[in-house]
């Protein structure tokens, strides 16, 4: 006879309303013994409970629930406002929408009931895990286990954790834990249990369904200006791990729109609701409390010196992947405001390493996603920070001159994931776990960029930047990026969606989208229509064009060689060329994301295969390396390179400014490189306003520091500032050069 049938069962029930107390009532009676006595049941109250502790025949508790299904609706818009500001829980409505149910529906009323645990399982499950009583520990796993059932009835999408800061302060590791910092720190156990209590309290999320409801239907409104375009390519794949695994996704970070484009789409392929790791800088009235209770986990943006705080953060990390919840956060750390991809950050992914080796669990599987716009509404603020405007602070009031602007349709946003990562894996390849969590941040990096999708609108903005200012027929727009797809189906790089950039129709929209946007601009006036890049908009167009960067930087820097090739001989053709291309890799190592030596040699030679295949043996021949850039069809080094080089050739010039025996001032220097880049612009020393950014600033001091050209009194430094400043000005002149091939194209084509 099975043992679950020979036990006493009891039944544990909650709280209920009347008319839940009645349907409970007559379910139970069905459930009669063969005595006609409906089961035992016990109330979750601090006196039963104790009560029910102290029995020694280990009755079977089961759980149960009143639960009343949402019924199936598609309800008007005004019902879906009503709907999203009652807040209502679907499984619980009030008493009135109960007697309604019951009257008109009934079906609709159901008893739930969870799994069952004998009292004696619950006493040894308590005694591993250590620290509280057993009544507190019976009333969790009581509704724990009916919240799993309930996700039976609404899916996946409402994985709601309870209690999480009472299990994990219960736990006899937190007890070990706590009374090891107190000792390591020399502060007082009770001091050290409250700062962590208080940082759970600020960052745990609850994930209430009713939050959740509300976020969900905000999230609908507040991204109403875009159309979803989901590869689910992967998400098979991803659905077969998360049967075991707790997945990471780790999107890119384009806008503030990110998590309320990924979750739904997340959610519309049968995956859970993830626990989105966001800073406390977002974490006011609205936003802030409906977030955390759906799933946003609220973290200080600083928290270096606070040994407490980060002990906090893994052991809460460490809880999550015990209970296989997913997480999800910004690899970048905050939002590109170049469009490309930048350096990823370390500190979220070292917590994350050290809690998966806490935890027991046998693998935690990484999600690189791309997350990409047509066209963003914030670009424009991002652009003008770059040029030296302070930040909007978020607020209230910030909040809905963002969620207006949304009003405008802004075209598509699209969601593409890439490879999973075995966390285990990576971690394995390296004895330093720093150096590995480093090594695993690049590669996931690496596989976001190989799925973001070349779009329209980037390869738009390509064809209008690296000219100056110079505006385009129809004829030249079509004569640049006519060969420029010819190239990208050459090389089968991904495109968004199913959009087709051979048809014409797909860049003309294109186009009139970022007219609309006042990106472009155009002149009808003259003997035919021309376009041209509106007024303070090129780090704007920048932004676009840099979504698709990352794939031509290697057939850019392939037509560097080939110029250097044209401008000297090579004397030993094959290793020089591979040295001029080295170079180029390394100045712009903090600005793009390089493959490995070997694996960058491979790629370079596959570009200047796709050239000329013979060019190996020719490389040798100046004539021959010129004549290649005279004849190639499209020219990329200027549109691709330039903005760049310059950018870092003013760093290198203030730099030629700044005393070498003084201690640097990092505002005053990028106040400065704002100025000098104006006046070169001005002068018309510098191609566009595109390098005038404090981000390409930030990123060139950052080499110079590696090189050691910025702190004082280091050796021979006035000599190798001079020489920093010679290597970029070589280079911008090799790209001046193919830009002037380019530009001859252009007035081949008719465009004088």
């Amino acid at each position: 006879m099975d043992e679950q049938t020979t036990r006493p069962r009891v039944y544990l029930i909650e709280t209920m309303s009347d008319m839940e107390d009645d349907v409970l009532r007559t379910w139970l009676e069905r459930q009669a013994n063969d005595s006609g006595q409906p089961p035992p049941t016990v109330r979750v109250t601090d006196q039963a409970l104790a009560d029910l502790v102290r029995r020694k025949d280990d009755p079977l508790l089961t759980p149960l629930r009143v639960v009343w299904l949402p019924k199936e609706t598609h309800p008007d818009g005004a019902q879906r406002f009503r709907e999203t500001l009652s807040l209502r829980d679907p499984l619980h409505p009030g008493q009135n929408m109960q007697r309604r149910v019951m009257r008109d529906d009934p079906a609709r009323c159901q008893v739930l009931e969870g799994d069952p645990a004998p009292l004696s399982d619950l006493e040894r499950r308590l005694a591993e895990n250590g620290g509280g009583s057993l009544p507190d520990f019976i009333r969790r796993q009581a509704a724990l286990t009916l919240e799993r059932a309930e996700r039976t009835l609404l899916g996946t999408q409402y994985k709601v954790s309870r209690f999480v800061v009472d299990e994990i302060t219960d736990a006899s590791r937190y007890h070990v834990g706590t009374r090891e910092l107190s000792a390591k720190l020399n502060v007082p156990v009770a001091e050290v249990d409250r700062r962590a209590r208080g940082a759970l309290d600020e960052m745990v999320a609850a994930q209430s369904r009713r939050a959740i409801a509300l976020w969900d239907q905000l999230g609908r409104y507040f991204s109403r200006a875009y159309r979803l375009d989901v590869d689910t390519t992967r998400l098979d794949e991803l659905r077969e791990l998360n049967k075991e695994h707790s997945l990471v996704f780790l999107p890119s970070h384009r806008s503030y729109l990110d998590p309320l484009v990924l979750r739904p789409a997340l959610l519309a392929n049968d995956l859970p609701l993830n626990h989105v790791m966001g800073g406390l800088n977002i974490n006011f009235w609205p936003i802030g409390p409906i977030g955390k209770r759906s799933g946003t986990v609220f973290i200080r943006r600083k928290f270096d010196g606070d040994e407490i705080y980060k002990w906090t953060l893994r052991e809460y990390m460490r809880y999550l992947l015990t209970k296989r919840f997913n997480l999800e956060w910004y690899i970048e750390g905050g939002r590109s405001r170049t469009g490309k991809l930048r350096p990823p950050r370390f500190g979220l992914l070292n917590y994350l390493a050290k809690a998966f080796q806490d935890s027991g669990m046998s693998d935690v599987y990484l999600v690189p996603v791309s997350l990409t716009y047509d066209q963003l509404y914030e670009v424009g603020a991002m652009a003008a920070e770059a040029h030296g405007q302070a930040k909007s602070k978020e607020s209230l009031r910030w909040l809905f001159g963002y969620v207006r602007a949304q009003g405008q349709r802004h075209g598509v946003a699209h969601v593409n994931v890439g490879r999973p990562m075995s966390l285990a894996d990576y971690l394995g390849q390296e004895d330093d776990l720093r150096l590995a969590v480093q090594k695993t941040a690049f590669e996931v990096c690496h596989r976001i960029n190989e799925v973001t999708p070349v779009t329209a609108s980037s390869l738009v903005m390509l064809a209008f930047l690296g000219i100056e200012d110079r505006a385009l027929t129809v004829a030249e727009v079509g004569g640049i990026l006519g060969p420029l797809v010819d190239y990208i189906t050459a090389r089968s790089l991904p495109t968004a969606g199913d959009v087709d950039l051979t048809d014409p129709q797909v860049i003309r929209k294109a186009v009139r989208t970022h007219l609309d946007s006042g990106v472009l601009r155009s002149f009808d006036q003259g003997s035919e229509r021309v376009f041209y890049l509106g007024r303070d908009q090129h780090l704007v167009a920048a932004f676009y064009r840099n979504n698709t960067i990352h794939f031509l930087v290697m057939r850019a820097i392939a037509e560097m060689v080939l110029r250097a090739a044209a401008d000297q001989q090579f004397t030993d053709p094959l290793n020089d060329g591979w040295d001029a291309a080295l170079r180029i890799r390394d100045l712009l190592k903090f600005e793009f994301f390089f493959s490995e030596k070997d694996s960058f040699r491979k790629e370079l030679r596959a570009e200047l295969d796709l050239i000329d295949p013979a060019w190996e043996s020719n490389l040798g021949d100046p004539q021959h390396a010129a004549n290649l850039l005279s004849g190639m069809r499209i020219h990329l080094a200027h549109r691709v390179l330039q903005p760049f080089l310059e950018a870092y050739a003013v760093v290198a010039g203030q730099l030629l400014r700044t005393p070498v025996d003084r201690k640097f001032d990092e505002k005053a220097f990028m106040t400065s490189c704002l100025a000098l880049a104006e006046q070169r612009r001005l002068r018309q020393q510098i191609g566009s306003s595109e390098s005038i950014s404090a981000e390409l600033f930030t990123t060139a001091l950052k080499l110079a520091r590696n090189r050691g050209l910025v702190e004082p009194n280091a050796e021979n430094m006035a000599a190798r500032r001079v020489e920093f400043e010679a290597e970029l000005q070589t280079l911008i002149d090799r790209v001046l050069r193919i830009r002037a091939i380019a530009h001859e194209n252009l007035d081949q084509m008719g465009g004088r």
